[in-house]
């Protein structure tokens, strides 16, 4: 990206003047408030247009199953900063989102594109994804790395939220050649990986979505959006019956101090 004086300076989002407000080509309060749910307006904010039934089905399926999964690491950062910070949701919040990498709940993306990279590569050998994805899971295991999208270390027998999701894509007629990869990429793994490697949320939801039509570069966007509405509800939980120092206190119980003693300590 250059740095400095750009050209082109114009959105196609939204706009605004004393008497309306157009997003993505519709009125705001004549078109869309009341007549569209939250969903389809998500969609349209990203894509710029308005999802069909299905579109929206597999959405919803994605944002229902990644919302919530208990007390993972940035549920309690954000309810621990909440605990220390009560007035600032916002705060808590955030650190709740910046929570979310590579290894909790923003993996989706990590696995999308990955999925993306595999179609890519088996588009360059005529279409041989099984070939695509055994070069791919080769080079990852050559590097003792891990396979995005699969294995998960609770749901070892498999994940109940991936198989429903790819469920309601057959459902809805959308499984297209994301979905294939992944099923391939789940049916070779074990095999070079030499141990059970199903599915996991993280590869069902890109898969899906990018089936259904979701752009990969907005992929992060859809766990996010979902974790918020979990961390909303811990976070009113948090203000009514706080356990953020609770959790502090557990995990100083559990961690040992293994450093250097004080001069004076060590020759005791």
């Amino acid at each position: 990206m250059r740095i400095g004086k750009q050209d082109g300076a114009f959105t196609a989002i939204a706009e605004s003047d004393a008497e309306s407000i157009t997003v993505r080509g519709f009125d705001l309060c004549d078109d869309l408030i009341g007549k569209i749910d939250f969903s389809d307006y998500f969609w349209l904010l990203v894509t710029g247009e308005k999802p069909n039934a299905a579109q929206r089905r597999m959405m919803d399926s994605c944002l229902v199953a990644i919302a919530e999964h208990g007390l993972v690491p940035s549920v309690q950062a954000a309810r621990m900063t909440l605990a220390a910070g009560p007035d600032a949701w916002q705060g808590a919040m955030a650190a709740g989102i910046l929570g979310m990498g590579s290894v909790v709940a923003g993996s989706s993306e990590q696995a999308g594109r990955f999925l993306v990279s595999v179609v890519e590569a088996a588009d360059r050998m005529d279409g041989d994804i099984e070939k695509a994805a055994t070069e791919a899971v080769s080079a990852l295991n050559a590097e003792r790395r891990k396979v995005p999208g699969l294995g998960h270390p609770q749901h070892s027998a498999g994940d109940p939220r991936a198989n429903r999701l790819l469920a309601v894509a057959e459902e809805e007629g959308i499984a297209g050649r994301y979905i294939e990869a992944l099923r391939v990429l789940a049916e070779i793994a074990p095999k070079i990986v030499s141990r059970p490697l199903p599915i996991n949320v993280s590869g069902a939801i890109p898969a899906t979505i990018l089936d259904a039509g979701w752009p990969v570069d907005a992929l992060k966007a859809v766990p996010i959006l979902a974790r918020t509405a979990g961390l909303s509800a811990h976070l009113l939980e948090e203000s009514r019956r706080s356990i953020g120092f609770i959790m502090s206190h557990k995990a100083d119980l559990a961690i040992e101090y293994d450093g250097e003693k004080p001069a004076n300590k060590n020759a005791e």
